[in-house]
């Protein structure tokens, strides 16, 4: 590690360690810098089993997904977004990557990754960084569940060391034949019961008093794993580990040329979208763990960004930040940036000092690492949980995970997208209509938001009113705060067409007190009465009752009006 190598990687430490102290004071610098280094170990061992598991899951070697997990620590560590925060490859994009490993092939991932790591970039120096915390949280559970069960059921394969028929769907009708597989092979019956001893310390371990368990459960199934997979007998699949530095495949000029390809220019938008949301989502939840530092979102999604551009010259997997790892850097009691920059060195001195160890480590051990991943992204308890808040948030959460599954990842985030706008425009749209008769008038009163997704109860009752046989109509939309084209359009056609069957119409539209008529009308119609109340109550002088054009707070009573009550202005303050 001599020579320009070692002096580049001292002289990032030190940088770093500067930062370190400037953070901390000089009270707390060193106190914090101790801490800092603990912690990035504890953060080194957990990330070490994820880097290679997404690797895996994904398609691509797993010197790949440790070049990353570096990455993620050497270069987006290194940047001033997040303080704790934690960033590598991540179990949310395994399914994604796969599948389009899968369609266009390991060279061209490099070429998507550098892209999507230009446009987060842009994306940060453009301030748009916390544009991604409008997506309704509803879609965001939906997503991480739709991420989340394709990943339990492709791990389900490799934990049994077969491989996965294709997609999701697949993957889950093929279970039934995996498990009779598994009961007529020792050897895949050896592999799975490695896979679920995983599972089954991932959710215990942390349980365990004493030191030992402060030592991360994957680490522990890893270990468990070599041990058994070195007994005699025992043939399980391993790691095919690599050289660290051939596996580099940095995109050329045949690459680049494929970049008119839709499918390669989808790919670029469907990593930067969501390897952007689940960093930014992941941000919000580690400030939520402690009291230092907040994240600068903008600046945050910038080195992702950079990241992912690096990754990408590189030809390694995409960079996320990872609540895994963010957590365990959290309770480690990390102050500093120093923590998540330094786990990324670790990662990088293990990778090149001791690869032979790699190779010991079997792949069901890690599909169960990545079965539990899966798990915590599907997050069942959090379905009942929305269901007893608000049942439409449940409709959309559900119907994003569903299409997430059947079809794709970016298909289903866009269909969940416009679930939760439809979801917000149905109940921001809410119109209280009254119909009533009175002696020889048919009245309609309207109150609230009339828009066209309430266009058929508009209708209703401007049928009804017309079907009522009175000789008199008026319609009431003072109370309406906001009426869009559609609704206005419909009442003033059937206001036209009353009129022109020789009914009389009174229309008092928002914010007029007298009844608005068309010019034919006027000349074919005497002078319609003004409203009954206006003989007996004098017109208020001064301002108008309901608030002006620059008032900057009001609020819609959208109960209907006695029917003895003047009908005004339903804006009250």
């Amino acid at each position: 590690m001599g020579g320009p190598v070692g002096g580049a990687l001292g002289g990032l430490i030190a940088r770093v360690t500067r930062g370190a102290k400037t953070v901390g004071g000089k009270g707390g610098a060193k106190g914090d810098l101790v801490t800092d280094i603990t912690a990035s170990l504890v953060v080194f061992l957990v990330a070490l089993p994820l880097c290679i598991g997404v690797a895996v899951a994904s398609g691509v070697p797993a010197e790949l997904g440790i070049i990353s997990g570096v990455i993620g620590g050497l270069v987006v560590g290194a940047v001033r977004g997040s303080t704790l925060q934690v960033s590598g490859p991540a179990a949310g994009l395994a399914a994604l990557v796969a599948e389009t490993v899968a369609e266009v092939g390991v060279a061209m991932l490099g070429v998507i990754v550098l892209f999507a790591g230009l446009l987060q970039i842009v994306l940060g120096l453009v301030r748009l960084g916390r544009v991604f915390q409008a997506i309704s949280v509803a879609v965001v559970q939906g997503m991480l569940a739709g991420i989340g069960v394709p990943l339990i059921f492709s791990q389900a394969y490799p934990m049994a060391d077969a491989k996965a028929p294709g997609t999701a769907l697949e993957n889950m009708a093929g279970i039934p034949g995996l498990l009779a597989a598994v009961l007529t092979n020792p050897q895949a019956m050896i592999a799975t019961l490695l896979g679920v001893v995983t599972i089954v310390l991932s959710f215990v371990w942390k349980k365990v008093p004493g030191p030992a368990g402060k030592i991360p459960a994957a680490l522990v199934a890893v270990g468990i794993g070599i041990v058994v997979a070195a007994l005699p007998g025992v043939d399980v699949k391993t790691l095919q580990v690599g050289n660290l530095l051939a596996s580099v495949q940095v995109p050329g000029a045949e690459q680049f040329a494929r970049l008119t390809d839709g499918a390669i220019i989808t790919a670029i938008l469907t990593f930067t979208v969501i390897a952007s949301a689940e960093s930014l989502f992941t941000a919000a939840a580690v400030d939520r763990m402690h009291s230092g530092p907040r994240t600068r979102y903008n600046t945050e999604l910038i080195a992702q960004g950079a990241g992912n551009t690096v990754a990408g010259i590189l030809g390694a997997l995409p960079v996320t930040a990872v609540v895994a790892r963010s957590s365990a850097n959290v309770q480690a009691g990390a102050k500093t940036r120093l923590s998540r920059t330094l786990h990324g060195l670790w990662l990088l001195l293990f990778a090149l000092l001791l690869p032979q160890v790699l190779a010991l480590i079997p792949i069901s051990v890690l599909a169960g690492v990545l079965v539990h991943s899966g798990w915590k992204l599907f997050a069942p308890a959090e379905f009942p949980k929305m269901w007893r808040q608000d049942k439409g948030e449940f409709a959309v959460m559900t119907t994003t995970m569903l299409v997430i599954v059947a079809t794709a990842l970016l298909e289903g985030v866009l269909f969940g997208v416009a679930a939760g706008i439809l979801l917000a425009a149905l109940r921001m749209s809410q119109t209280v209509i009254r119909q009533h008769i009175e002696e020889d008038t048919a009245k309609v009163v309207m109150a609230g938001n009339a828009t066209f997704l309430r266009l058929p109860q508009v209708i209703e009752a401007l049928e009804a009113a017309a079907a009522s046989g009175k000789q008199r109509i008026r319609l009431d939309l003072t109370g309406v705060t906001h009426l869009d084209h559609a609704c206005r359009n419909q009442v003033e056609e059937f206001t036209a067409q009353q009129r022109g069957l020789g009914l009389r119409v009174e229309l008092l539209m928002p914010g007029e007190t007298k009844p608005a008529r068309s010019p034919a009308a006027a000349g074919a119609q005497a002078p319609l009465p003004r409203r009954p109340v206006a003989a007996t109550v004098q017109e208020p002088v001064g301002p108008p009752p309901w608030p002006s054009a620059d008032a900057e707070w009001f609020y819609l009573d959208t109960r209907p009006l006695a029917e003895e009550q003047r009908p005004g202005s339903p804006l009250v303050g």
